[in-house]
């Protein structure tokens, strides 16, 4: 089928053209890790700070989408890659269209942060593990869900019934460690991080 399908013809404004609009790189920042490790806190700090600085932003998080564009989607191996194709594929429009793109969503695999980087490019793509212990995301548990999981009500929860693989060596661009730092702490290293990434055109 993709031999009948013709994208948009060259007379359509570039990239290039709309970053010199926008006077901003698009570029997507992808944090991953467990839930409640602190990744949908530091990405709406991020954004607001961004945006503080005139960078015009999209935030795409995980549970936001799961309501609309995948609800479709369940939590089994091949539903969880199918969400993050489909992400990965809005982020890189996003990105495309000049625009600072926040992902904040578990990807659990190294399979799935694979998938994101072929598909947004790494030029495009700042990959970063917001990392915290199951033990202390369980102690967070500001969705209630390491309670339902416990009680046997959440099955194939991720880090208990379904693994969570750590980046390998020198995969993540950056690593905040949020067991013990506060979020205005995280995002003080993720900040500046960003900021040397978005050089405006």
């Amino acid at each position: 089928m993709s031999e009948h399908l013709h994208p948009f013809a060259p007379t359509a404004l570039t990239r290039a053209d709309k970053e010199r609009r926008l006077q901003q790189p698009g570029k997507v920042i992808w944090l991953y890790g467990l839930s409640g490790a602190g990744k949908s806190t530091l990405a709406v700090a991020l954004e607001r700070q961004l945006a503080a600085e005139n960078y015009i932003t999209q935030l795409l998080d995980g549970d936001t989408l799961r309501l609309g564009l995948n609800r479709d989607l369940g939590f089994g191996d091949a539903s969880r890659s199918e969400n993050i194709r489909r992400v990965s594929e809005v982020a890189r429009l996003f990105a495309h269209a000049g625009i600072v793109t926040i992902c904040s969503f578990i990807t659990p695999l190294r399979a799935h942060r694979t998938l994101a980087r072929e598909i947004i490019t790494p030029a495009d793509l700042i990959e970063v593990h917001v990392a915290a212990s199951y033990a202390v995301c369980a102690r967070r548990d500001p969705k209630g869900l390491y309670a339902k999981a416990a009680a046997g009500n959440l099955p194939g929860f991720t880090g208990r019934d379904s693994a969570f693989e750590p980046p390998a060596d020198g995969e993540a661009s950056l690593i905040i460690g949020t067991e013990t730092d506060s979020p205005e702490e995280s995002l003080r290293q993720l900040h500046p991080f960003v900021s040397a990434q978005l050089k405006r055109p």
